[in-house]
């Protein structure tokens, strides 16, 4: 798969529409299509990152910074004091489904 066959990249550039709940100069969160929880995001960075396994040392900064935008989207979705995952699935036997690297944020179940 290419960078113009890619899913995430071509909702980041906003040729396939979706409704971003939070955009920055480096990210898009949406909210996923197969929710497995009450609250299911994707926080995904504009930068097409094929898989964990292809992060470089110039990438620390996305990587810190993936994990401060899930904290930052907790809270707008209110499950920050219930408590949330967050997840990686890296590679086709870890559940990646889409190749381009994106955080689960997923929460909201009742007690």
């Amino acid at each position: 798969m290419t960078v113009d066959d890619c899913l995430f990249c071509k909702i980041v550039n906003k040729e396939i529409p979706s409704e971003f709940l939070y955009e920055d100069d480096a990210f898009v969160v949406f909210r996923d299509i197969n929710p497995q929880a009450p609250v299911h995001l994707l926080i995904v960075p504009k930068k097409h990152i094929r898989s964990i396994n292809d992060l470089t040392d110039d990438d620390k900064e996305i990587i810190s910074e993936i994990f401060m935008v899930g904290k930052k989207i907790a809270k707008i979705e209110n499950v920050n004091k219930s408590g949330y995952k967050l997840v990686f699935n890296v590679e086709k036997g870890g559940g990646q489904v889409i190749f381009h690297i994106h955080l689960h944020l997923i929460g909201g179940w009742k007690k």
